[in-house]
């Protein structure tokens, strides 16, 4: 059997925390080892944890009272670097939305998502997929799309990447990908990778972004029938 996730939340809110708390602890894949208010609790407590207290992720909210969960990445990520992000937001910035792209959090949901979308997330990101909530990717695309601005590539994507590139704009995961386009796992990780390199990005999230600057994918990927 598998070593559980182990998992933190930061979160200000005691009744989000509970709500949260009590979808995970009947998960044999999961386990919650702490939660803090304030992220500079939570940083004090990441500083030496013992390898029982090790989270292999936290659920961060970004806008937290005192430090912001965005001004708490870049310290989580030096005193555990192994350990992987969802952010938790309902923030309508820009500036926050693209800011915590640009941190390479591995996760971005919003906090209207059910408990079961935030645990198939949590799994989607130990598996080593970027968790994009589609609510987010919207805020993305109107926000690049605002920009007079054409980011120019060095390296053109073939069709397939565009292909994958899209589904990956879609919401899809590796394995999501790899049962609609019927080609292998390794294959849709390895087109992902060129797509990554070709890009300059560091995950699904900063690609999505760049490409609809680049203007390689349709602006209306996301509006309702």
């Amino acid at each position: 059997m598998s070593t559980p996730t182990k998992i933190i939340i930061i979160e200000d809110s005691p009744v989000y925390r509970d709500i949260i708390s009590l979808a995970i602890e009947p998960e044999p894949d999961m386990e919650l080892i702490d939660m803090f208010g304030a992220a500079e609790v939570g940083l004090r407590n990441l500083q030496n944890p013992s390898p029982s207290n090790q989270p292999d992720l936290i659920l961060l909210d970004l806008n937290l009272p005192g430090m912001s969960g965005l001004d708490a990445v870049p310290w989580i990520k030096q005193y555990t670097p192994d350990t992987r992000i969802i952010a938790l937001t309902q923030s309508n910035k820009e500036a926050d939305v693209l800011h915590a792209i640009s941190l390479g959090i591995s996760g971005y949901l919003l906090k209207s998502s059910s408990v079961t979308q935030i645990k198939e997330g949590i799994r989607s990101v130990m598996e080593g997929n970027t968790l994009l909530d589609q609510g987010v990717a919207q805020y993305i695309i109107n926000a690049v799309t605002a920009k007079s601005s054409k980011v120019k590539l060095e390296k053109p994507l073939s069709e397939r990447e565009l292909e994958i590139l899209s589904l990956l704009a879609d919401g899809l995961v590796k394995k999501e990908i790899a049962d609609q386009l019927n080609i292998g796992f390794g294959s849709v990780a390895t087109y992902i990778r060129r797509i990554y390199e070709k890009l300059q990005v560091e995950n699904a999230a900063a690609a999505i972004s760049k490409s609809y600057k680049a203007g390689i994918l349709p602006h209306d990927v996301y509006r309702n029938e």
